[in-house]
């Protein structure tokens, strides 16, 4: 692949890991999850590509 095309992808990937993981932040302040866990889910699409790509995991609130 090209080095444009790596450029791209990790700055795009760097801006959704960045983004997600403040409005997570901010979420979780704003609500008790001391204990609780939360299954989350990631979705990107490039509707051009008819590409759907799904990512699941969990987050533990803070203790």
């Amino acid at each position: 692949m090209s080095d444009d095309f790596n450029m791209s992808m990790r700055k795009f990937l760097k801006q959704v890991g960045v983004t997600s993981q403040q409005a997570i932040e901010e979420a979780m302040r704003e609500h008790e999850t001391a204990g609780k866990a939360y299954r989350v889910k990631a979705v990107v699409t490039i509707e051009e590509l008819d590409l759907t790509h799904e990512v699941t995991g969990e987050i533990k609130g803070q203790s």
